[in-house]
């Protein structure tokens, strides 16, 4: 496994940033580690890269404990943090030579022409870095990650600041490079995840809450689908309570008339709800306007899992 974690652990006085987590990644594939805010993945990431100390567990790259033999191991990684660090007054060649310098890689010069290519950097690249636009500046910094051509990637918000165009751009890159490298990548934006991953990681109050393929989790983790159903009066959730099979119940906004009603239900058994909706409708004179089922989204199963509170975890948790 090129990312190895066993019960990993980080404290901060009181507070359980990371709780005991054990997850892998293997070469070639791309996993997504999501969470809200404040759930542990930068903390997490930080410590396979071996900027943070844990305070329990172990972390192997590439079959080298990062506790133990830092420096071996973070040859083997490249790391783009969310708080992208830059030298502004340098040029990026410069700036590329400098890190392809650290990393003894040779010959420094066609290497670091070709990850400006890779990255999109050409347009920009005889420019200083702190002349350049947020996404630029993404742009080097994942381009720094690049330079000694790792093993493993670990990317915290990669297309952060980038324009719909260079998103697209991006996600590309990395789906090209995850065909023979381990990538661990977080974002905020789930339908970049839901277009690269085939895997999904969840971290939520710095326990893993899933880990599994989005396929699975579909079918598993918050229902296989959705019912969503549209009244023409104003109906209130706890009065759809007699519907059962419904994991979850959540109201909706809607752009027609203020009177209407529209609720998202949740549930693996769509035809059941649907049908129970039709009868609860007819017993109380309510009018459908619309009624239709559609497969949970990650955005649905991330915030169903999200959600949830675990009685048992009463650790206050930090990023």
């Amino acid at each position: 496994m090129s990312i190895n974690i066993s019960q990993l652990t980080k404290i901060y006085g009181a507070q359980k940033a990371v709780d005991s987590i054990s997850f892998k990644v293997r070469k070639g594939e791309i996993a997504g580690f999501l969470g809200p805010n404040g759930a542990g993945k930068s903390t997490t990431m930080k410590i396979i890269t071996g900027y943070l100390q844990p305070d329990g567990g172990t972390i192997e790259v590439c079959g080298i404990p990062v506790n133990t033999n830092r420096i071996e191991s973070k040859k083997k990684i490249g790391y783009l943090p969310e708080a992208n660090p830059l030298y502004f007054d340098m040029y990026i060649r410069e700036y590329l030579g400098f890190c392809a310098g650290v990393f003894k890689v040779n010959p420094i010069r066609s290497r670091t022409e070709e990850v400006i290519a890779m990255t999109g950097l050409g347009p920009e690249a005889g420019k200083k870095i702190g002349q350049l636009s947020k996404g630029y500046k993404q742009r080097v910094g994942l381009a720094a990650a690049l330079i000694h051509d790792p093993e493993v990637l670990i990317l915290d918000e990669p297309t952060s600041g980038l324009d719909p165009n260079q998103i697209v751009e991006i996600r590309d890159l990395i789906r090209k490079l995850g065909a023979d490298k381990t990538v661990l990548f977080s974002s905020h934006i789930l339908q970049e995840v839901q277009s690269l991953c085939d895997r999904v990681i969840i971290i939520n109050k710095g326990r893993i809450v899933a880990d599994d393929s989005l396929s699975n989790l579909q079918k598993t983790k918050a229902g296989d689908h959705s019912v969503i159903v549209e009244f023409k009066e104003i109906i209130r959730a706890n009065q759809l309570e007699p519907i059962t099979g419904v994991n979850s119940l959540e109201p909706q906004t809607t752009n027609h008339q203020p009177q209407t009603s529209v609720f998202k239900l949740h549930t693996g058994n769509p035809e059941a709800v649907r049908k129970q909706l039709m009868e609860l409708s007819l017993q109380n004179n309510w009018n459908i306007v619309s009624l239709q089922s559609e497969q949970n989204s990650l955005e649905d199963i991330f915030r169903t899992l999200t959600q949830q509170q675990t009685t048992n975890n009463k650790h206050q948790t930090i990023l």
